[in-house]
This record gives structure tokens, sequence and C-alpha cells, in this order.
């Protein structure tokens, strides 16, 4: 569903994850190598049970370690292909957004850029443009980060500690020191205490789709390469 569409394409920064992957091999036996041998005899019940090793007990998701505004990561600016880009018509204000999952993937990783420049967010989900906002961002005496910050927690129903006890509802934070995406009231001329601020109904639909450890890129500026995307609708 496309909810109060309005602008240009985005045209966002990139960032990805260097992914790495364990491969474990199984050693075999070779029971030819045994022939002429005095068969083995079938081990009973009680010994297999003796045997076998106790269940491995499940383990819990790991949290990835935060980062201060300060330690934010660089990424390879080719880690992501944009394979498809919303269609946004007429002027991205402050206050508007788009949302759109038809035809996306319904899973695949999820990445979220900031250009802070062009004051937008977007949200990729394997590659496929499904949100986008405009924002707001820290002012001059508190700037938003830059880097590439993973979700390390995840709160609906949050509250400043730092500022009076400000509402900072679909909170998502991104750094130790209290930078966050959350939900706030877009509007010209206003900023953050670095916090990424997004349209709350917005803010709403991107904590559903987001995941403890889904990266987030901040830059200022930088640009995605779209000139293979399709654009949707």
């Amino acid at each position: 569903m496309k909810t109060k569409m309005a602008g240009s394409g985005p045209k966002l920064a990139i960032g990805g994850v260097l992914a790495v992957t364990a491969l474990v091999v199984g050693a075999s036996i070779d029971w030819r190598a045994l022939a002429g041998k005095a068969k083995p005899q079938a081990p009973t019940a009680a010994a297999k049970a003796d045997a076998a090793p106790p269940p491995a007990s499940p383990k819990a998701p790991t949290k990835p370690a935060e980062l201060r505004s300060d330690q934010g990561m660089t990424v390879d600016p080719n880690a992501l292909r944009v394979k498809r880009v919303l269609k946004i018509d007429g002027p991205f204000r402050h206050g508007d957004y788009a949302w759109d999952e038809n035809g996306a993937p319904k899973t695949g990783r999820v990445i979220i850029t900031v250009d802070l420049r062009a004051q937008t967010l977007s949200v990729f989900r394997d590659g496929y443009e499904i949100g986008a906002a405009v924002i707001l961002y820290g002012a001059t005496d508190k700037p938003s980060p830059k880097g590439a910050f993973p979700i390390t927690q995840k709160v609906a129903d949050y509250y400043s500690r730092t500022y009076d006890n400000a509402p900072m509802p679909f909170a998502q934070r991104l750094t130790s020191d209290g930078v966050f995406i959350h939900g706030s009231d877009v509007q010209w001329g206003r900023g953050t205490h670095g916090c990424i601020g997004v349209p709350t109904a917005f803010a709403q639909k991107l904590f559903g789709v987001t995941k403890i450890g889904d990266l987030v890129v901040i830059t200022e500026g930088k640009m995605l390469d779209v000139s293979q995307a399709k654009v949707n609708g």
C-alpha cells in the first residue's frame, strides 16, 4: 500500500555488511578398509544412549556490539545491489513518506540508508526499496553520527532518559550514547539531539520489518547507484 507519497525517487547512501561463512567438513570412515576383519557387533540400545552426546542447548541470538557515535563502521559501497526503487511523484516534503512492499521479497536482508544532506531515509529488503521518508536529524551542537551502525535495541514505547522523558515511539537504538531512529513530528526547521526522526506512522512500519543486527548506514551526500534499478509502479 502506498501512503503519503510525494517527491522524486530517493538518492541515498548505501552500506553493507561483510558476511563471513563458516564451512564445517564432516569426517567419514572407509568401512571397506576393514574388510577381512571381524565384523563388529551392533551396539545395544543402552550403549547407544551412553555414547550419544547430550542435546545441545539452543543458543540465544547474539546481540551485536554497541558502538559509540564516533565508532561508525566503514562499509563496502558496492555491497548492496539496488534492484528496485519506489516511484515517488511530486515534492517530498517534511512529514511525507512512502511505503510499498508490493512486488518485493517477503524475506531477505534489510538495510536502512540515511542521507543527512538530502534529509531522507530509505529502507531496502533484498535490494528492493520498500519505504522512504523525509527525516529530522541532529542540530549543529548535537550532530547525527556518520557511518554504519547495527540496530541493538528495539522498544515500541520508549521515553528519553536524557531529555525530559520525551516520547520516542518505535525507537531503534543505533549507538551506546543514545542515538536512535524513532517517530517524530517531522516539520521544517526542527532538529534532534543526534537521533534520526521519521514520521511516527512510518516509524511503526519500519519497526515491523527490522530485527536486531540490521544495518543502518548514515552518510552525508553519498549516492546510491540506481542506474540498473527498476522503478516500482
